[in-house]
């Protein structure tokens, strides 16, 4: 059994004959609080990943700590009117408060500005230096009369000189818009930072590492490793494109004073550039864990050695870092996976650490909102393969839909239904199942465990290729089959009617949570404490996914997870719905920039807040508590909205029943749909050379049910089926619920409200005016402009097509 708890324990080492694994995430920078886009981009998902391998059995340790060195932070001391140190001192504490905010399960975070820093980096300088790795070359470097000092690459902001860039505000070791790595002459009309005066020209003596010398080395690590650690394709790229572009002397050292000392006569006013000894942070920092850190990292046939971070720290990973370990003819235990996430953009733009963009570590922990909520979040928003977007409406309904609805849901019914007084429920005993009843010969439940294992199988063979975005989604799919599974069974009218098959369904669905409480934990682990709590089970129990250990087979079989007689603890919901006011509070309480809210002034903020503390937060359970002041606003609003709105179309939940081709139209179908009402409708579809005939059978639909029926080739058809279309229509999906739903549910598009026409009048096209902002978005779901279409049991969506119209 694997332990939930993160207790300081004896350093660990690498054992012979376990897998052993060694994770870093990008030593984050101490020249602010992090923000979301920070987090999700190493720090988060490493730790998904270090408690995923626990859960596993495997022997690692996950290693982090604040980038303290650079110019970053000399800027900052600058603004804030102290020292580099006390710059550092500051914001380490803060960051590390934040890590512990969002539960990252660090076996050690350290700093850069340690001793152990200075020993590690000026060690392994010294060997690059006895193996003519390093050249010295003269350098014009930009200078501020005014400053009195050589700036350093981020002291200087000038034009990017990339063609079709030429963004203003570009820093002189990188553009941050377009992402090209510079050097500070190269910037069109530079000025220093500082006092915004033109910097002029001065030669300075600096010393560089020869890459096109350890090309060789290096090149044959790259094509080694690229294929054995499945390196991410963001990563491949970016390095291949440095390796195309050919390898050029890299300077190594800067004109600071507030980095680690070069240990050279010649150089002991110049300090090492941050990104020579950032990365070499991960090695010292493990040297603070423990003594031994050699057997670590110094031990390539027993440990792997896993990387967290943004694309924009690639190159430093695979080309800057490797050629300095390789420089010194040591055996160093060099990356073999690296895990990089693209940009998570905030609202309209950019999370910006220096510019105070966007929602910050520290904001996360003001709000209301619990930790498993944003970590949820962010890792279904984890921008793997493309950037993705957060915004508060998003964030609003993946808590409702997806946490509240779908996963506190499944648990709480089934908890709260075992913890009802005998009569009713179990009191909270789980029942035992008499013989002559089995999981085994019960269609239901053996269908469902037969799909529980192949999701589990799925998930884990996810999470070792490191993609936790989907790891995450295949865990949330055992929940949803809990869902139909609890529907499928009606276990309310079992318990009435058949007592022995009842204790078998709640025996099982128990062993799901208990599952979901499992898989869910590297996400959420705060979400598994209360679920075992409220299981009444120990964090020590937790299922271990070791190969060896035989709890895989246990899964197979979920009504036996649990035994008969165990006691549960008190069944409460988990999930507290997120409501318009508030998002829209939070969304004005973040707009613009740090500088900005401060001078939106408190009192307009302690005023939102007070509004805020009124409104009454749901019980869970999806009820809406409505003050009368809010279901005024929402009446103000509608009549104030335009004629034309979603909440006039009638969009239900159907079950196509019965499918068959149109007798006169070899392109239509005519199908029996329920829709929840006394009889199926009649409807009629163009779906043909889309979707066979026996794929049309017992499919859960989105059914439009106020048009005015229509006789298409003879027969009328009373509805029509909401379908997504690619741009050239020759690709056609349903638009399902998720399979838990209620046939005849109304879909619900949250923040517009009103009463359904009972029939569109056709004249108006109300619904073909309305229907134009229908599409899918990036995650498959299917939306009304940004809205989601949403039922009870969560969002509804397609198989493959997104950004695909919807009709």
């Amino acid at each position: 059994m694997g332990s939930l708890t993160d207790d300081r324990k004896p350093p660990k080492l690498p054992v012979e004959g376990k897998r052993n694994i060694l994770i870093t995430s990008a030593l984050p920078y101490v020249n602010n609080v992090p923000h979301l886009g920070n987090v999700i981009g190493s720090v988060l998902s490493a730790d998904v990943f270090a408690r995923y391998c626990r859960l596993r059995g495997y022997n690692i340790i996950y290693i982090c700590g604040t980038d303290e060195y650079g110019t970053a932070t000399e800027t900052k001391a600058m603004e804030e009117k102290c020292s580099p140190k006390e710059i550092c001192d500051k914001y380490h504490v803060i960051h590390k408060e934040v890590y512990n905010w969002f539960n990252i399960s660090f076996d050690e975070f350290g700093r850069t500005s340690s001793p152990q820093q200075t020993e590690v980096c000026q060690a392994i300088f010294n060997k690059i230096w006895e193996n003519n790795w390093l050249s010295e070359n003269t350098m014009q470097q930009l200078y501020c009369d005014t400053c009195e000092r050589f700036l350093a690459d981020r002291l200087v902001e000038g034009n990017c000189p990339t063609p079709g860039c030429e963004y203003d505000s570009a820093r002189g070791d990188q553009c941050e818009k377009c992402g090209k790595l510079l050097n500070p002459a190269e910037l069109k009309d530079p000025r220093c930072k500082v006092c915004q005066k033109t910097p002029r020209i001065r030669d300075t003596n600096h010393l560089f590492l020869e890459l096109p010398l350890l090309k060789d080395k290096l090149e044959k690590y790259i094509n080694e490793m690229s294929v054995a650690g499945s390196w991410s394709q963001n990563a491949v790229q970016t390095t291949n494109s440095w390796l195309r572009e050919g390898l050029k002397p890299r300077c190594i050292t800067r004109d600071l004073k507030w980095g680690v000392p070069v240990p050279h006569e010649k150089y002991r006013d110049k300090v090492f550039y941050v990104w020579f000894d950032a990365p070499i942070g991960y090695v010292s920092i493990t040297s603070c864990y423990t003594p031994d850190w050699e057997k670590w990292w110094k031990n390539p046939e027993n440990v792997e050695l896993y990387q967290f971070m943004g694309k924009d720290n690639v190159p430093f990973h695979t080309v800057m870092f490797p050629s300095t370990l390789l420089g010194t003819g040591e055996n160093w235990t060099l990356m073999k996976t690296i895990s990089v996430t693209e940009y998570l953009n905030y609202e309209a733009g950019k999370f910006s650490k220096s510019k105070g963009i966007g929602v910050f570590g520290n904001d996360a922990k003001d709000t209301n909102i619990p930790v498993e909520v944003w970590r949820y979040y962010l890792l279904t928003n984890r921008p793997e393969v493309s950037d993705t977007l957060f915004t508060w409406p998003d964030l609003q309904a993946k808590l409702n839909n997806e946490l509240l609805n779908n996963l506190g849901n499944f648990i709480n019914r089934v908890l709260s239904f075992i913890a009802k007084p005998s009569g009713q429920g179990y009191a909270s005993i789980i029942p035992s199942v008499p013989d002559n009843v089995s999981g085994d010969t019960h269609e239901p439940t053996k269908k469902l465990a037969d799909k529980v294992a192949g999701y589990v199988e799925q998930y884990i063979e996810a999470m070792e290729k490191v993609k936790l975005k989907q790891g995450l989604k295949i865990a949330m799919s055992i929940s949803s089959e809990g869902n139909g599974y609890l529907q499928e069974t009606e276990f309310w009218r079992l318990y009435k009617e058949n007592q022995s098959l009842c204790s078998l369904v709640m025996k099982t669905a128990v062993g799901l949570v208990y599952l979901l409480g499992c898989l869910l934990e590297p996400f959420m682990p705060s979400f598994t404490l209360e679920v075992f709590k409220q299981l009444n089970l120990p964090p020590e129990m937790h299922i271990s996914l070791c190969d060896e250990k035989g709890d895989l087979d246990r899964i197979r079989r979920p009504w036996e997870i649990i035994s008969a007689g165990h006691k549960i603890g008190t069944a409460q919901p988990l999930f507290k719905e997120l409501k318009d006011e508030e998002v829209e509070f939070y969304r004005k309480k973040f707009a613009g920039s740090q500088a900005d809210r401060i001078l939106r002034g408190e009192a307009e903020a302690a005023k939102v807040a007070e509004q805020l503390k009124k409104t009454k937060i749901s019980d869970g359970n999806g009820k809406k508590k409505q003050s009368t002041k809010s279901s005024n606003e929402a009446k103000n609003k509608a009549a104030a909205e335009t004629e034309i709105s979603i909440s006039r179309l009638d969009i239900r939940v159907g079950l196509i029943k019965k499918a068959q081709k149109h007798p006169d139209a070899d392109s239509l179908y005519v199908e029996e749909i329920d829709v929840g009402e006394e009889k199926p409708r009649t409807v009629v579809s163009g779906l043909v050379k889309f979707i066979p005939l026996d794929e049309m059978q017992n499919r859960k639909v989105l059914v439009v049910c106020n048009l005015k029926p229509q006789a298409m080739r003879g027969i009328k058809s009373h509805a029509m089926v909401l379908c997504a279309n690619n741009k050239d229509s020759t690709k056609v999906e349903f638009v399902e619920p998720p399979s838990s739903a209620q046939v005849g549910e109304k879909v619900t598009f949250p923040g517009y409200e009103g009463v359904p026409d009972e029939v569109l009048n056709p004249k108006k096209k109300i619904f073909e005016t309305l229907q134009v902002d229908f599409s899918t978005n990036a995650e498959l779901v299917a939306c009304y402009k940004d809205v989601p279409f949403t039922t009870s049991a969560g969002v509804c969506k397609v198989s493959s097509l997104s950004g695909a119209t919807i009709k």
